[in-house]
């Protein structure tokens, strides 16, 4: 039983609770109370392990009624079990040590296959490439494992070895990889270029520890090769380091301007979070692009430039997570985040979408008009503007871009059609160059591919669909022969997002300057 690791949530619950002003005798009471419920569990738990018809492993039903605890008061304070913890700390820290390659294996009947080796790791030194199969690490054959614990025995420290068996389409025997593992930075921007002349691109993955430094880098390197305007992507972008979304926004307003106000109820919760004028791109035109999955540090970033009249925000509503989590350390390596205060961006806008019906908050399967009827609240920008507040930032420009019924199944994780008749593609097809476009013949392949792969398709789906499907291939081949970044080039030229963004670039040149010559609201 890890008594410590429940002891530890308890007394920071309770710790919250009293820095809240439970105080003299009222403390008392509910400190009584919370003993009997405390002595109810301890019973209940004996029962459990002593009369359930199968044996109980005790660290499992702690450990579960501890996230049930959470359950009910927020979807987002959760147990953090160790290698949950351990996950989190090196995402954001950004680095780990192991191999540097990117993995899939959608089911335990399907094998363990690379999706791409990672630009300058072992694993791309080595030699490792796109659709090599792993059958074997260390001896151990991978079809029944998962892909968690395929994950557990390809890292390990730093300067220690894993040899791994790889099958390769076009060779007929396999081959084997002894690698030496080193730190890999898991970088919070992998795309970053220029989409037309003068017009960069950038796409944060998500906030970690090294966003804000990675960002003015790679700015710029795009101002030496001549940009003069942004497209923020902060599309799938889950969120992250609170610290790290104000200093992104920082690097676009003025001194002063406030960027996201907190509020909690124990000490230290209600704070402000405004630009320190160290910011050098104010005057820079931007488009952030944002879509469902954008949320929390995305929607801090995202609402505080377009409360500013910053940057237009374009695609479609955001997810809506206004709430903040405290990372608590517990024993045994484990750890509790807990919701200790909500934020709200310099219009007073809250973000978070409500939450009473916990499975359709997780679910989000709404409809881009639902979300925008669900936001009510309005507040104004800086100029005068109306935003909504309440379920997520709604974008100055609603930009749709609903993936095909067809293309959905291509994509989906067990078919992967245009990952694998890329790499089919290119073992059967050597110096590929990078003027490389899809052509008729190439399109009869791919038909002929789908067919001996069993992928029901009709006439009609290809001849619909026609221009995705010539996108998703030239990408999939270019990821496969050159990496992902090369393919986002690709994907961007068949995205209406981007390309909208693109068209925007006079509205938002108006924004940042009006933005200069307005006083901000005081909140």
């Amino acid at each position: 039983m890890r008594k410590g690791s429940f002891l530890g949530g308890v007394i920071f619950v309770i710790a919250g609770a009293l820095a809240g002003g439970l105080v003299g005798g009222r403390a008392a009471t509910i400190a009584e109370r919370t003993g009997e419920q405390l002595g109810t569990f301890t019973r209940l738990l004996d029962l459990v392990q002593t009369r359930a018809a199968q044996e109980v492993d005790p660290r499992l039903v702690i450990e579960g009624s501890i996230r049930g605890m959470l359950r009910t008061m927020d979807p987002h304070s959760n147990y953090l079990d160790p290698e949950d913890y351990r996950h989190m700390l090196e995402e954001q820290h950004g680095s780990f040590s192991g191999l540097g390659i990117v993995i899939s294996k959608p089911s335990n009947d399907q094998p363990l296959t690379v999706i791409s080796p990672l630009e300058g790791t072992p694993a791309g030194k080595a030699g490792i490439r796109a659709g090599d199969v792993i059958s074997r690490i260390e001896g151990v054959d991978t079809l029944d494992m998962t892909i968690d614990e395929a994950l557990r025995r390809l890292k390990g420290p730093k300067g220690t070895r894993v040899t791994i068996t790889v099958t390769r389409p076009g060779y007929e025997e396999a081959l084997h990889f002894t690698i030496t593992r080193d730190d890999i930075p898991t970088n919070s921007i992998r795309q970053a270029f220029l989409i037309r002349p003068g017009a960069g691109y950038v796409k944060i993955e998500n906030f970690t520890r090294t966003t804000d430094k990675e960002l003015e880098e790679k700015i710029r390197a795009l101002e030496k090769q001549g940009m003069t305007r942004l497209v923020l992507d902060l599309r799938r972008n889950p969120g992250g380091l609170l610290e790290q979304a104000v200093r992104v926004a920082d690097r676009f307003l003025e001194k002063g301007q406030m960027i996201v106000y907190t509020r909690g109820r124990i000490s230290g919760a209600d704070q402000e979070y405004r630009a320190s004028g160290s910011g050098t791109r104010n005057a820079l035109p931007l488009v952030v692009l944002v879509d469902k999955f954008s949320a929390s540090a995305s929607e801090i970033v995202a609402g505080a430039l377009q409360d500013h009249d910053r940057a237009l925000i374009v695609g479609e509503t955001t997810w809506g997570k206004g709430l903040v989590q405290t990372v608590y350390p517990l024993s045994q390596d484990a750890a509790l985040a807990l919701t200790t205060a909500r934020y709200y961006t310099p219009s007073g806008r809250l973000i978070q979408r409500d939450y009473n019906s916990l499975e359709d908050y997780l679910l989000h399967d709404e409809t881009e008009d639902d979300l925008v009827n669900a936001a009510t609240e309005t507040r104004s920008t800086d100029a005068g503007r109306t935003v909504y507040g309440g379920g997520g930032i709604r974008p100055d420009e609603i930009v749709r871009d609903p993936l095909p019924k067809f293309i959905e199944l291509l994509l989906g994780p067990r078919t992967q059609a245009f990952f694998h008749f890329a790499v089919d593609y290119n073992a059967r097809n050597r110096g590929i160059l990078r003027s490389f476009e899809v052509t008729p013949v190439v399109l009869e392949d791919f038909r002929r591919f789908l067919d001996a792969r069993k992928v029901r398709w009709t006439p009609a789906d290809i001849e619909e669909n026609v221009d995705r499907i010539k996108g998703e291939i030239k990408e999939a081949i270019f990821s496969a022969l050159w990496g992902f970044e090369e393919a986002y080039k690709v994907r961007a030229e068949n995205d209406r997002q981007i390309q909208r963004a693109l068209d925007l670039f006079p509205q938002a040149r108006n924004l940042a300057d009006l933005s200069r010559d307005i006083q901000p609201h005081e909140r």
